[in-house]
């Protein structure tokens, strides 16, 4: 699964990660500790005129058709096995489907002093994408939610001693395609979106302990990133 991961390359890194010729009305609140029910940056279609566009969406899924939020189903990952065929997913699978960007995320490796988190990344430490979904939920009362989930796959060689789940990583050539820009006839086909649902090469990423602070929600810092030299880590 993945249940942190941080936000916080600046407007220009993104930009020229994304090839995009204008950051107009891209906001970027860093933060090294994302956690669930957050407000996150994503990237999508605009529903006019169908170019991207840089939205924030709460992570954890709200269907259209549910009667609003529920803590007991927060709905913060969708696994590529099953998103094409679940209720709550199979809609937007087919139809709304963002870019998530990252610069990291998280994983515990279970042990006998308790879980111990790790930091993944790209060696040359550039923003990645997450494959994400994203829906519209409008309540009797007119209330609105926008929001999002990241959709997971099975670990990689680098992950798998950690954790056996790990967030669908796009090839940047495959982000117009995954978006919806890029409409070849195999598009419609679910085969075909359902084949960009797979573990990432190992290639230029590190995986490395980090303190055990990353465990509380509320510790949003860069020190969260730094490697740590043993496997016990502070929860402060």
């Amino acid at each position: 699964m993945c249940g942190r991961f941080a936000q916080c390359s600046d407007p220009e890194s993104l930009a020229r990660h994304f090839r995009l010729q204008a950051k107009t009305g891209l906001a970027v609140q860093p933060s090294y500790n994302v956690a669930p029910t957050q407000p996150i940056l994503a990237m999508r279609l605009k529903a006019d005129d169908q170019r991207p566009e840089w939205v924030r969406l709460r992570w954890g899924l709200v269907p259209f058709w549910s009667k609003g939020p529920d803590n007991r189903y927060r709905m913060i990952n969708a696994r590529a096995e099953t998103v094409a065929s679940k209720p709550a997913y199979r809609a937007a699978f087919r139809e709304r489907r963002c870019l998530i960007p990252a610069d990291a995320f998280y994983e515990w490796q279970a042990g006998a002093d308790g879980k111990q988190p790790f930091a993944i990344r790209r060696t040359d430490r550039t923003p990645f994408a997450m494959a994400g979904l994203f829906e519209h939920w409008q309540g009797e009362d007119g209330s609105v939610i926008d929001s999002c989930t990241i959709i997971v796959t099975e670990a990689n060689a680098l992950l798998r001693p950690i954790h056996e789940r790990m967030p669908v990583i796009l090839d940047p050539a495959d982000y117009g395609a995954w978006l919806g820009t890029v409409r070849p006839d195999r598009m419609a086909e679910k085969a075909w979106l359902q084949s960009l649902l797979k573990p990432a090469d190992t290639h230029g990423w590190e995986a490395y302990p980090v303190s055990r602070a990353v465990n509380k929600p509320g510790n949003d810092r860069p020190e969260l990133l730094a490697p740590i030299t043993t496997a016990y880590g502070s929860n402060d």
